[in-house]
């Protein structure tokens, strides 16, 4: 997706990433909320809404996305 909200962006990784390169990085953006590979930052980024950002974030805190254990 070109989204020119993407120029000058501010990407920020999850300070629990420890340094890893293996990490996404978001931007916040006018509207909307960036998400791109921290290993290809001149790559490709999706772009979500504020209320599918919420979504997703709700998910995450509450398991959704945990995978199961052996």
């Amino acid at each position: 997706m070109n989204d020119d909200r993407l120029a000058g962006a501010k990407w920020f990784k999850s300070t629990r990433s420890a340094g890893n390169t293996e990490c996404v990085e978001v931007a916040f953006l006018d509207g909307g909320v960036g998400v791109r590979d921290s290993k290809n930052p001149t790559g490709p980024a999706l772009v979500f809404t504020p209320s599918e950002w919420d979504a997703f974030t709700a998910g995450v805190q509450d398991g959704e996305f945990t995978r199961p254990t052996a």
